[in-house]
């Protein structure tokens, strides 16, 4: 009996790995899709966000959801379209990011608070989170790393002897502010550079 428990937390482990593994490929793949197409991105972003701003409406009609659930859910929407005017530029420091992420939390907190005093399936649980929690900031949090106008060279080109390039020329309070690159595909590229590279340099 112990054997075969321990066995089936051996197969629990493996599946976690897989599922792991999976989920970086898919988001390396979707961030380098974001990349390429950031306009694209853009309109997808945007329609998705109007789409669960009119479903945050829509539970006003149909659902008995308290006023502060879909109150917060609404403004974590107008958040989300009024950091999409910069986009692929978005500045964490800006007061819209901010009330998002401060949003982000509180859904949640009111989402589990009335989902625990009400019954309802998973599946309609899973599909509120899905659709109205989760949808548009993962969509942002994989485009935080698309910027079209920037070279991946130009934090390593730069020399920063030549005056052009000090922080107080233009030019170089322009590559200072975009010259380096954040973000979930940036993070995948360290990770493939820094572990795979040595790795293969090893095997040789």
């Amino acid at each position: 009996m112990w054997f075969l428990y321990v066995l089936s937390w051996v197969g629990r482990l493996i599946q976690l790995a897989f599922f792991t593994i999976a989920l970086a490929a898919g988001l390396h793949y979707v961030a380098e899709l974001v990349e390429e197409y950031t306009m694209t991105a853009k309109k997808v972003i945007t329609y998705l966000t109007m789409v669960v701003l009119g479903v945050d409406v829509l539970f006003l009609v149909f659902e008995d959801f308290s006023y502060y659930m879909v109150f917060s859910g609404i403004i974590s929407q107008l958040a989300h379209l009024s950091i999409l005017k910069n986009f692929p530029y978005v500045d964490i420091m800006a007061a819209p990011f901010i009330v998002a992420v401060v949003l982000f939390f509180a859904n949640h907190y009111f989402a589990l608070v009335h989902f625990a005093t009400a019954y309802y399936s998973l599946s309609e649980a899973m599909g509120y989170f899905t659709i109205c929690l989760w949808l548009v900031p993962f969509a942002l949090f994989v485009s935080l790393s698309t910027d079209e106008t920037i070279l991946p060279t130009v934090s390593e080109s730069r020399d920063e002897s030549d005056p052009r390039f000090s922080d107080d020329s233009v030019l170089g309070s322009y590559l200072s502010k975009r010259g380096k690159r954040y973000g979930l595909l940036s993070l995948f590229h360290y990770i493939n550079n820094r572990v795979f590279y040595q790795r293969n340099k090893k095997l040789f």
